[in-house]
């Protein structure tokens, strides 16, 4: 990969983040369609804060949320702080090391989950009364009759799909970032282990995390 250079181009990160913003909206609005278990929004913040840093990955995020806002559904707007922590998880996490392989890259999906849930559950209770319309609020309802306080019953509900959405969008950001040219892989551990390797992280880690999704559609439909 060659050594980090001092400065990157100007013109690369204003290819970069815009085009990352607009991966994360675009998953967004697939999920709205299709009502899916999962969020989607976030694969881009995972590309930009691992490829120029954190801080760009927060106004990746902070960018997408404003758009899909926008464009798809106002309630994303709040949560603008859920994929500005987010980048900060995985953006930092890269410089800790914990994308150099397949556990550590799996650990850092499930962090990234939990901590954006304890982001995103405040936002779902004082804003919008623990319901946005996301596929979760099936589960969250079936927790409130079996006669769990909201708090509890919105935070497991959002860190199932959460789980699923975060090592998700951490594969998924694997595979775009073995994609980009190696002279553009600026920052990130995991592009020193051979491509195939890589490759296969990524499909693993992408299984694990349809798995989970299908597995919570199963149990919200029992």
């Amino acid at each position: 990969m060659g050594e980090v250079p001092e400065r990157i181009p100007p013109t690369y990160i204003a290819v970069l983040v815009p085009v990352a913003a607009a991966i994360n909206v675009v998953g967004g609005y697939i999920v709205n369609v299709l009502h899916l278990p999962v969020f989607l929004d976030m694969i881009g913040t995972c590309v930009t804060c691992w490829v120029l840093g954190p801080w760009w990955g927060v106004l990746t995020g902070v960018i997408t949320n404003l758009a899909i806002a926008l464009l798809v559904n106002p309630v994303y707007l709040p949560f603008a702080a859920c994929n500005a922590i987010g980048a900060l998880v995985w953006g930092y996490g890269a410089k800790i090391g914990l994308t150099k392989d397949f556990p550590r890259l799996l650990l850092l999906g499930i962090i990234s989950a939990f901590v954006i849930t304890s982001m995103a559950v405040p936002i779902y209770v004082f804003v919008f009364g623990g319901a946005t319309g996301h596929f979760a609020d099936i589960m969250t309802a079936v927790y409130l009759q079996m006669g769990a306080q909201l708090w509890v019953a919105v935070f497991s509900s959002n860190i199932l799909s959460s789980l699923a959405d975060k090592i998700l969008s951490v594969f998924l950001a694997v595979l775009i970032v073995e994609a980009l040219p190696p002279a553009l892989r600026y920052r990130v551990e995991i592009t020193k282990q051979p491509p195939l390797r890589v490759v296969m992280y990524a499909i693993i880690g992408i299984v694990i995390g349809v798995a989970l999704a299908a597995g919570f559609v199963i149990l919200t439909a029992k």
